[in-house]
């Protein structure tokens, strides 16, 4: 691990050599242009590349100039990598690289030849994609006695836990994904890991944790074949008891944060399907959409079957008569966070955002979102409004729209830049004058002295900067006095 970390093997260095924006842009089907085009000075980083993240095999001559033989030899007995007799070396099982870490787990894409059996087990470990990267990138990070990981498959997320928590549990119905975390527990030196296998919270007990997070199986499949994708054949039957099982384990001040995906049905909002799981269990709930996928394309992407074409075009009709069936016409990929709410701050709160991307570490800035909804709902908040400072977040980029016809209209969006969740806010006609007025800190008093000019109403300019601040465009200094009460 050590040597692949020296050789560059990491998440920056693969994504330059790649060409690649992100590590979530790799396409497993281009496999063939990375090799001839970015992989093609064969020096030991493309051997790597080659050999741990895109499932090729190298000839025994790179094999040495990446490993010793003493290496070699301890890889081989811990069935990492198969020597042939032809001279040419594969590796058993992918390297993910996290952050700082690297992480063992299963291929990436299963429809290439695994060496040691012919086709993809049902108890497969997933691979560290897509989904595994934004949990791991929107999780909280903040110190706490007690962590879980749910559906841990590789531990992935447990081993980032490890670093701010005393204690982490990480746990896997699959015996096989059990075994890959404690690899990896030993591989990184995270003793403070504990594996158990079993369902969900059945080999919990009772205990309560400050952080849960849980990356599931959620696909909507009509097979229900591989342990770690398929949700069965809504995809709601693991993330439901999931979400249904936070009143119970999630310790107060705590937050469960989960990657997953639902099938959305016309207008029906996803926060009541959420509430009604929770039980009308009193907590704050934030979802981040990421991602969106008709019905059709979804089962366009699914399907399987390509030995044949008949064989492809029957398995698209499954999997689009599944969808069609549980009504979904569309599926949207969602990090979900979840948290106690406060009585004293009124009904618990939804909020849904849809950020550009996330490319990078956010755990701060969902951890703001919470802060800056407390805040506006604390009681006290227009009286410190009134005698505190506000000022712009950042610099902010401001779109506006004219829509040209009998009746002249104006639309404003605005976007705090340099997030690492960009999202575009669309704003009224006074929170848009808000924003421009802040040109440098004021003093509320001086900001509703500057809009009088502007004949707006007093009470609603408050009102937009509280939106303002809700919102993160705008921040209010000082909060002390409100942020301990909160606390409290």
């Amino acid at each position: 691990m050590s040597h692949l970390a020296r050789i560059g093997y990491g998440e920056a260095q693969i994504r330059k050599r790649l060409a690649l924006e992100d590590l979530t842009d790799i396409r497993w089907r281009a496999t063939p242009i990375y090799r001839a085009e970015q992989l093609a000075v064969r020096d030991p980083l493309a051997s790597a590349i080659d050999l741990f993240l895109l499932q090729g095999a190298i000839p025994l001559a790179e094999l040495d100039r990446l490993f010793d033989k003493v290496d070699q030899e301890v890889l081989v007995r811990a069935g990492l990598l198969l020597l042939d007799e032809k001279g040419i070396a594969r590796a058993r099982a992918s390297i993910y690289p996290v952050g700082d870490r690297l992480v063992f787990s299963d291929h990436a894409w299963p429809s290439l030849p695994h060496p040691g059996y012919a086709e993809v087990p049902p108890d497969q470990v997933m691979s560290v994609g897509t989904d595994s990267r934004w949990l791991a990138r929107a999780t909280v990070r903040r110190p706490v006695a007690a962590a879980l990981d749910l559906c841990t498959g590789s531990g992935v997320h447990a081993l980032l836990a490890a670093s701010h928590s005393r204690r982490v549990l990480a746990v896997d119905i699959n015996p096989r994904a059990a075994q890959c975390t404690r690899f990896n527990r030993v591989a990184s030196g995270a003793l403070n890991i504990e594996v158990r296998v079993g369902d969900l919270y059945e080999p919990v007990g009772g205990g309560c944790f400050d952080l849960i997070t849980a990356n599931p199986p959620f696909v909507p499949s009509p097979r229900d074949f591989l342990k770690y994708r398929d949700g069965g054949r809504s995809g709601e039957e693991v993330q439901r008891r999931i979400i249904a099982g936070l009143p119970e384990h999630l310790a107060p001040g705590g937050l469960a944060q989960m990657v997953t995906e639902f099938g959305e049905r016309g207008d029906e909002p996803l926060s009541d399907r959420l509430r009604e799981w929770l039980g009308g269990a009193a907590m704050d709930i934030h979802i981040l959409r990421l991602r969106e996928h008709s019905a059709a394309d979804y089962a366009l992407g699914h399907a399987d079957g390509s030995d044949t074409y008949e064989a492809f075009l029957n398995s698209v009709h499954d999997w689009a008569d599944n969808l069609r069936t549980q009504g979904y016409t569309r599926i949207v990929s969602v990090l979900l966070a979840f948290q106690w709410s406060d009585a004293a701050l009124g009904p618990p709160w939804t909020r849904s955002e849809k950020p550009q991307s996330l490319h990078t570490i956010a755990g701060a800035e969902v951890a703001a979102a919470f802060a800056a909804e407390r805040m506006v709902r604390h009681a006290n908040f227009r009286e410190l409004l009134a005698r505190g400072r506000v000022r712009r977040a950042g610099p902010i980029a401001l779109l506006e729209t004219r829509v040209l016809g009998r009746d002249l209209r104006a639309n404003a969006q605005a976007e705090l830049l340099g997030k690492a969740l960009p999202i575009l806010q669309t704003l009224d006609s006074v929170e848009r004058e808000v924003l421009v007025l802040i040109e440098k800190p004021l003093a509320v008093s001086e900001l509703l002295a500057l809009t009088q000019g502007l004949n707006l109403d007093q009470a609603a300019v408050l009102g937009a900067t509280g939106s303002l601040i809700r919102r993160g465009l705008i921040l209010l200094n000082p909060a002390e006095d409100m942020a301990s009460s909160s606390a409290a």
